[in-house]
């Protein structure tokens, strides 16, 4: 049997599937090393959805290199999206890796660190991104009292400037039983918080038989394990935030008054040719709602600046809208033109200026 380390990058859902994989490791009977200086194998769980984070990426692959060539670690395996999206070229660019998985391929894991400790052959697996989540067990990485919960995977949202859908296939959400079985275990082990999360939680259900959204039902059923003590909610969209879903917000005490609701911008035409459904005067009058029916809610949401179309007036737009909403908790991000998506072949802003206008927002 072999030491694995693991190395996990980007997103609370890309850590889960990295637990997931260190829990197939070591029931396979190899050790998962808390340090990866020893390991035979070392698994780095990529992200790839922008500029920054293919970066953040190839700098951990370069230093764990560095490692391999003193002798300090063995093998490297890149997984995730960064491997997904350029499949190739991190074996022709990045000689000192030995294997990649795509992000259809999690559950592969065992036989290809496998194959990497008896043979000098690269391992090149990519399954479908489509295809249904296959359950399993997880070595939880987070502190005791909290987890995350992945209760679906992929998206079908296709905004203009994402590459998501290409990288993690089209939305998928796990049976409910499963989700709770999992929920339950957690709070066993003594998990008092859980975040419950997706690339779009608001969804959950609707590619089930009856196409209904069951985020707030599985709530209900989440707040009834005794053990759990809070359960918050993440990446939900605004077009998706039902009457339904405000109700169960509102009514369960376990249910922190929280909401990550990802907006990206204010300016009607903007969101236009984002893809995203709904407009300014949308965002107005459901946050205004919100307000109402949960007097206590935090509002967190994330934004682009520099999209293509946003000048000085649509961005005055969004800092005026800012201003009068007086949101709790803004992230902003430059506009990064990913190629393969239809936004990167727009006229956008240049990239200091959108630079310096995620500075002013988060001001």
């Amino acid at each position: 049997m072999a030491n694995i380390g693991f190395i996990s990058l980007g997103c609370a859902k890309n850590q889960v599937d990295c637990e997931r994989m260190m829990y197939r490791v070591q029931e396979a009977g190899h050790t998962v090393k808390a340090d990866i200086v020893g390991s035979d194998v070392v698994v780095i769980n990529t992200c790839g959805f922008i500029d920054s984070a293919k970066s953040e990426a190839i700098d951990f692959i370069l230093q764990t290199a560095a490692l391999k060539s003193e002798g300090l670690v063995g093998k490297i395996l890149v997984t995730g999206c960064l491997s997904q999206r350029y499949q190739q070229d991190i074996l022709t660019e990045l000689p000192e890796v030995d294997g990649v998985l795509g992000t259809g391929s999690y559950t592969e894991i065992v036989p290809a660190i496998e194959a990497l400790l008896t043979t000098d052959d690269v391992v090149a697996e990519f399954g479908s991104i489509d295809a249904p989540e296959q359950e399993t067990g997880r070595i939880v990485t987070t502190p005791e009292h909290y987890a995350y919960i992945k209760i679906a995977e992929g998206c079908d949202n296709r905004c203009s400037y994402c590459v998501i859908p290409s990288l993690r296939g089209k939305f998928r959400s796990r049976q409910m039983d499963d989700v709770l079985y999992e929920a339950r275990m957690l709070a066993a082990s003594g998990v008092k918080e859980l975040l419950v999360v997706a690339q779009d939680t608001s969804r959950y259900g609707t590619d089930l038989p009856g196409h209904k959204r069951l985020l707030p039902q599985l709530l209900r059923e989440l707040c009834q394990i005794e053990e759990l003590k809070w359960i918050r909610v993440h990446y939900v969209y605004p077009d998706e935030i039902d009457d339904e879903f405000i109700e169960v917000m509102a009514s369960e005490p376990k249910i922190v008054k929280y909401l990550d609701i990802p907006i990206q911008h204010c300016n009607s035409k903007i969101l236009k040719l984002m893809n995203r459904r709904g407009d300014g005067q949308f965002l107005r009058d459901l946050f205004a709602k919100l307000r109402a029916r949960i007097p206590e809610l935090v509002i967190r949401t994330s934004l682009i600046t520099g999209l293509p179309g946003e000048g000085e007036e649509e961005f005055e737009e969004l800092c005026q809208f800012l201003r009068e909403l007086r949101l709790e908790r803004v992230g902003a991000f430059a506009f990064s033109p990913e190629e393969g998506t239809p936004a990167a072949q727009m006229e956008f802003v240049d990239n200091e200026v959108a630079l310096h206008r995620a500075q002013i927002v988060e001001m």
